[in-house]
Order: C-alpha cells, then sequence, then structure tokens
C-alpha cells in the first residue's frame, strides 16, 4: 500500500512541475496570441504560488514537503514499475543545489515578470 501511495504522491508532484514548467512557456505565448485562459486570476495565482514556493523552499535550504512524503512511503526505495521510475527520472535530477537555486529563482523571477506582461483579469459577473 505504502508504494501505491508513494506512486501517487510522485504522479502529483509531476504533475505540479508540468503545470509550473508549461505556465512559464503558455503564459506568454497566450499573451501574445489572445488567449483568454492565460489571463484567469485563479490560474495565475495558484501558478505564482506555486513558482514562488518552489524558490522560497531553494532560497531556505528546505526539502519539497511531496518529496519527503514520497521517501518515507517508499522508505528511500527507487520506484519499482515503469511508469513510476520514468516520473522519477523526469522529476528527480542528479545536479547541484546551486543549480536549482538559481533555476527556481529565474523562473520565479519569469513568473513576475510575466504577471506585469500577462496580467491577469479579475472575473467578470456575467
Amino acid at each position: 500500500m505504502g508504494h501505491l501511495l508513494a506512486d501517487i504522491v510522485l504522479g502529483l508532484h509531476l504533475a505540479i512541475a508540468v503545470f509550473i514548467t508549461t505556465g512559464l512557456v503558455l503564459i506568454p505565448l497566450g499573451g501574445y496570441r489572445g488567449w483568454f485562459w492565460v489571463r484567469n486570476r485563479r490560474l495565475r495565482l495558484l501558478h505564482a504560488g506555486l513558482m514562488v514556493f518552489v524558490a522560497m523552499e531553494a532560497v531556505l535550504g528546505i526539502a519539497c514537503p511531496l518529496t519527503v512524503l514520497e521517501s518515507s512511503l517508499r522508505q528511500q526505495e527507487a520506484p519499482d514499475y515503469f511508469l513510476a521510475d520514468l516520473m522519477h527520472r523526469l522529476l528527480y535530477w542528479n545536479a547541484p543545489l546551486e543549480l536549482f537555486l538559481v533555476l527556481y529563482l529565474v523562473c520565479a523571477l519569469w513568473v513576475l515578470v510575466l504577471w506585469r506582461w500577462v496580467p491577469p483579469q479579475r472575473p467578470t459577473n456575467v
């Protein structure tokens, strides 16, 4: 049961990473192309909040709670089937912590630039 829960946490973690990463590209593209959904205030608050949270974890040297939970559920074991192994390799890179710190801070800065360049709009009551 622990492995199944660990796989669910891993899937959620990967989904969050994909959401943040694709937003970094789709928001400016959508602003340029006139896509209405990239100005959705709730979506943008979620995106910015998650990116700032990740950057602050890196600045403070705190491990991601989802990483800690997954490791605890797996008891430090690697995933034992293909899909979980693939998600694990996509999410966890073997690189210096300084690289992640710089990467996350640059991404957080980009999110703030996007907030100004492609400002979200409040929902209108129809």
